[in-house]
């Protein structure tokens, strides 16, 4: 009797898991337009085209389609550097 209902219960998380999607941001460049499309047989969709090396850039291409342009939250920006260190002066007694 558990072997039937293990294959069941293996059988079921299978099906029930839900497909691992990739990563959609592409690190190299700054900003992505996320774009939505409409499908045929009531599919729509969406997607990120990474692209862009500026918002200026990406508003161009995304202007008269139905598209947005964001930040890309996986581009490593630079960082500035920190502040030089304070100077210290010695007390002379």
């Amino acid at each position: 009797m558990r072997l039937p209902l293990l294959t069941l219960t293996a059988i079921v998380t299978l099906f029930v898991a839900a497909d691992a999607s990739a990563q959609t941001y592409d690190p190299r460049y700054p900003v992505c337009m996320h774009v939505f499309t409409t499908g045929g047989f009531g599919g729509g969709g969406d997607f990120f085209d990474c692209s862009f090396t500026s918002l200026p850039q990406c508003r161009v291409s995304a202007s008269g389609r139905s598209a947005s342009c964001d930040l890309n939250p996986y581009y490593a920006f630079d960082e500035p550097p920190p502040p030089p260190p304070r100077k210290r002066h010695k007390k002379v007694y």
